[in-house]
This record gives C-alpha cells, sequence and structure tokens, in this order.
C-alpha cells in the first residue's frame, strides 16, 4: 500500500538520497532503528518503538520493515511497501532475558543474502542498545559494521514543500495552544488543571488540522522551578509574583512545531523587563542571520554578542533542527545554532530558534520554529513575541 502522508516518488527520492550518503560511507546495507528515520523513509507509524525494530534498506531492493509480529500489522496499515517487505518476530523475543530479538533479525540478513555486507548501524541512539549490537556482533560475524548515526538525520534536512505543510499546520496549533495559555492561567489555578487544559489544545487541533501527540510533554515550570530548562509540572497552584514558561509543540502528522513563551503574574521584576528587552534584540539580530547561504553559527555569533551587550549571557545553543519526530525528542538531532556549527543554511531546512534564559529565580524563554526561504526566514507561527504579564 501506499503511505497515506506522502507520494511514492517521495518516498523514491528519500531512498535515492540516503543511498548516496550509504555510498559515500561505503555501507552496503543500513540498519535504521530510529523511529523518524523509519517513518521518513516508509510511512512507518506506531508506539512501537519501546521494542526492537529496524527498517533494511540495501541498493537493490525496497526497504525491509522488521520488527515485533504483532506491530507487522501496524506496518501493513502505514508503509508504503509490498507485504513481502514486512517481517514480524516471534512475541517470545519481546522482553525475555533469555533470547534477544537480534537473534531473527541476523537471521533475516542471512536469509536476504547481506551476511558479509558492511552494515551501518545508528549506533548512537536512544532506541538501539549495547545488547542489541552484542548479538549482531555473534550471529554476524562475516559482516563489518559502521556506524551510520545521523546518515538518515542529514537527509532530513531540506524539506519537502508537503513537510513543510504539516509543518505549518503544527504551527497554528501551537498558537492556538499559547493562546489558551494566555487566557486561562492565573493565580490559583493548578500547574497540571492548565496542563491537561494544554493537551487538549494540542489534540484537538484547529479546524482541519487534527493534532497528533508531542514528542516531548510540555515544560511548565513556575518559579524557582524556572531556573531550571527541563522540568514538567505538578499540582501547585500558580502564584503571584512568579514566572512560567510553556515549552510546548504543536503536532501534525507527526511533524513537530515548537515554541515557547512566558507568562509573569502580577508585577515583574525590572530584571525581567530587562531580560524580555534583550532577548526580544537578540532574536531579531539572530533571525537577520537566519538566510541561504550562511552557517548555523552565524545566528548563534549574532544572538549572543547582541545578548552580551545588553548584560546577559547564554551558555547553551540557542537553536536546532526540527521535523519529524517520536519521543523523546523533537529535535533533528544535526544541526545547531552554536558557535562552531559550520553546517550552511539552505531553504527548506526549518528550526527551533530557542533563545532561553534561565535567571537566579526563574526563567525567560521566548523561542520561535523557522523555516529557512530563498531570500531569508519565515517564522511560522504569529503567537505575539512579548513576555506575557497578568495582574
Amino acid at each position: 500500500m501506499t503511505s497515506k502522508n506522502f507520494s511514492l516518488e517521495e518516498y523514491r527520492q528519500r531512498i535515492k538520497k540516503t543511498r548516496l550518503a550509504m555510498e559515500a560511507k561505503g555501507i552496503e546495507l543500513l540498519v535504521v532503528s530510529d523511529p523518524s528515520n523509519m517513518a521518513w523513509l516508509s510511512g512507518y507509524d506506531g508506539w512501537s518503538f519501546y521494542t526492537h525494530q529496524a527498517l533494511l534498506l540495501d541498493f537493490h531492493h525496497e526497504p525491509v520493515w522488521w520488527g515485533r509480529g504483532m506491530d507487522a500489522l501496524g506496518a501493513r496499515r502505514t508503509v508504503f511497501m509490498d507485504e513481502q517487505n514486512i517481517v514480524g518476530y516471534e512475541d517470545d523475543y519481546v522482553q525475555n532475558p533469555l533470547k534477544h530479538p537480534m537473534e531473527t533479525l541476523s537471521r533475516l540478513i542471512e536469509e536476504k543474502g547481506w551476511q558479509r555486507h558492511s552494515i551501518g548501524l545508528e549506533m548512537d541512539n536512544y532506541y538501539f542498545s549495547a545488547a542489541a549490537f552484542q548479538s549482531l556482533l555473534a550471529n554476524l560475524p562475516n559482516a563489518g559494521f559502521l556506524d551510520a548515526t545521523g546518515l538518515v538525520n542529514w537527509q532530513r534536512a531540506i524539506k519537502s514543500e508537503t513537510e513543510i505543510s504539516y509543518m505549518r499546520n503544527a504551527s497554528r496549533i501551537v498558537e492556538n495552544m499559547h493562546a489558551m495559555i494566555r487566557e486561562k492561567a492565573e493565580p490559583g489555578m493548578r500547574k497540571n488543571d492548565l496542563v491537561a487544559d494544554i493537551y487538549h489544545a494540542a489534540i484537538t487541533g484547529v479546524g482541519e488540522y487534527w493534532g497528533d501527540y508531542p514528542a516531548i510533554v510540555p515544560m511548565a515550570p513556575s518559579g524557582m522551578d524556572a531556573t531550571a530548562p527541563h522540568l514538567t509540572w505538578d499540582d501547585a497552584p500558580l502564584k503571584n509574583g512568579e514566572s512560567t514558561f510553556f515549552e510546548i509543540a504543536g503536532a501534525h502528522r507527526r511533524y513537530q512545531c515548537p515554541q515557547s513563551r512566558t507568562i509573569f503574574l502580577g508585577k515583574p521584576p525590572q530584571k525581567y523587563l530587562d531580560a524580555e528587552k534583550a532577548v526580544l534584540e537578540a532574536i531579531d539580530a539572530g533571525l537577520s542571520k537566519a538566510r541561504p547561504g550562511n552557517r548555523c553559527e552565524d545566528v548563534a555569533n549574532a544572538f549572543n554578542n547582541t545578548l552580551n551587550r545588553l548584560g546577559f549571557e547564554k551558555d547553551s545553543r540557542c537553536g536546532y533542527a526540527i521535523g519529524i519526530s517520536y519521543p523523546p525528542d523533537w529535535g533533528e538531532r544535526t544541526m545547531s545554532f552554536r558557535r562552531g556549527d559550520k553546517s550552511v543554511l539552505e531553504p527548506g531546512m526549518t528550526f527551533h530558534f530557542m533563545p532561553a534564559l534561565w535567571l537566579d529565580d526563574g526563567g525567560l524563554e521566548i523561542t520561535e520554529p523557522v523555516l529557512i526561504t530563498d531570500n531569508g526566514v519565515e517564522c511560522l507561527c504569529n503567537t505575539p513575541r512579548e513576555l506575557t504579564v497578568k495582574d
């Protein structure tokens, strides 16, 4: 069957690009275990990445989906390949300390005649374990193994028109999520109740654009908790005199559009107003450098130089590539806006420009999902770019 999200021709173009990258690295067989990369190459979409699964790609055949037997049913519903290229393993391999699913993958590779190939593995990946590698080493003694971490991720960097349309749909959703937060957040409201409303807005979507699940849960810390970047929520009530930042994402057909905004309940201290002014000016400086031909570090240097001039510092990156993603991360794990990243910006690349500041008693996040265009940069969202103050 053909995947419902993209044309067969688009999948063929993606596979062609990936094979060129494989050839450049001397890889004859690519074993793709990152679910974002599996989806991008084949259309596969299922919450099955807690068990071992992979997509196998050589130079001469359709990709082969391999995974848990019961999830082969989901592969039949979502991938573009013929059913003969969907292979499931028996369920007694699942979380069984006496045997490992990779034993069945090794047998499949032998059946296909690939056991002497140079095999690329996504070594540094959330979904590929040391035990998986040990099993492949033991059962494929004549194969050569190469690190293919990020190989497919880099092929995803420039988005197609269809991908961009999905990200625009996701941007409408996150705009609506932030509008709901600005309306409902008030002193005394339990944080978990507000996060429940965030989830409702995220999944309901906007008009015909239904909401998929974001790859990261809402980050919504308040007060001293907001001095840390990655705390989530509890049942504590929102309080006057505290900032709360909301790092959230709209998602549509697995394409992620993250955006952050900050609310201060009551009268904000002057340092928050100074930080807001510095961040907004630094954002403009960074965006002025976000254009084709410039490098990722140009954006970061313009942002940081402006921020430093205004009396603030940020010691972490201020952006990263985004697109299709599955938990636990909505980033593409390729380019970053930071000093030293020489990646050249090209039209069709999409980023989360993430110039967040964490102060000594709270946090300020005002971030933008952006698209590199033929002539410059487009902010995908129209959410007011300001610190929201509610008395």
